[in-house]
């Protein structure tokens, strides 16, 4: 599933792709993506006519800002976008495309068809809907070692759950948290209000650092992630625990070791991650 990186940097190509187009039309194919209006002849008459002025990241959420609404998509696993013009070929597993007054389309194509839409008023997308519980942005100014100390005080819950509890801190993934706890030198089994103030000062730096380089590279292409160009990330290759079982760690040359951990498989390195008694 993308993450805050890859999201970022489809945002990006996004912006520079299609802000200020005009939507004369919305083809879909697949009813079920489109869950907010739950009509979806109503989601297609509700963007007809509107200009895309913006578009932003929120989570793992992409926003359209249009000039009523906003329409807010989730890639979930393998959703991706792409501009083309109106007599290019429509590749399988095209679901929805948005049709634009100067010919070209923003096609979303999405093989597993997990990817979701939802459209509503300027104002109201942070108070309903799948906006309205996220957590804090790791990127944001806001985002400091001693709000991490807040969200972690007294929470007996295992560290890399609550990483990726979405309504506590958005964006991070299976990938990025395995990475930032290594680099932090946590396991992640580790209470999370059992962590040090010094444990959360690094990880607090290892997250924003991981993110930030992951955002610069494009984000991590593992499987099929393109951007809206269809131009793939360059993080994996930066990658020090994840994916690399049985390889030597980066550190210290111990193999790295892939178990469970609230029902998501992980890397760790068994001696710069040593699990506390």
């Amino acid at each position: 599933m993308p993450e805050l990186p890859e999201v970022e940097t489809v945002v990006r190509t996004l912006q520079t792709l299609v802000k200020g187009k005009k939507i004369e039309r919305v083809s879909v194919s697949l009813p079920r993506i489109v869950r907010q209006p739950d009509d979806v002849e109503a989601f297609k008459a509700q963007l007809c006519g509107q200009t895309i002025h913006e578009i932003k990241r929120r989570a793992k959420f992409i926003q359209f800002i249009l000039d009523q609404d906003v329409l807010i998509s989730h890639l979930r696993m393998e959703g991706r976008y792409g501009l083309y013009t109106s007599v290019e070929p429509v590749e399988k597993h095209t679901h929805v495309i948005f049709h634009f007054t100067d010919g070209t389309e923003l096609r979303y194509r999405d093989v597993r068809q997990f990817g979701t839409m939802d459209v509503y008023p300027k104002g109201l997308e942070t108070t309903v809907g799948p906006l309205a519980k996220l957590g804090v942005e790791p990127l944001d100014e806001g985002f400091t070692a001693e709000l991490l100390r807040g969200l972690l005080k007294n929470r007996t819950t295992k560290i890399k759950p609550l990483l990726l509890n979405q309504e506590c801190l958005v964006g991070l993934g299976n990938i990025y948290v395995d990475e930032s706890l290594f680099k932090a030198g946590i396991h992640p089994e580790t209470p999370a209000g059992k962590l040090t103030n010094k444990q959360v000062a690094r990880l607090h730096e290892s997250i924003v650092s991981t993110l930030q380089e992951a955002v610069e590279q494009g984000g991590s292409s593992i499987k099929s992630y393109v951007n809206g160009q269809g131009e793939m990330g360059m993080f994996q290759q930066s990658l020090t625990v994840y994916g690399r079982k049985d390889e030597p760690c980066v550190n210290c040359g111990t193999p790295i070791v892939r178990f469970v951990v609230g029902g998501r498989g992980t890397h760790v390195c068994p001696k710069c991650q040593k699990r506390k008694s």
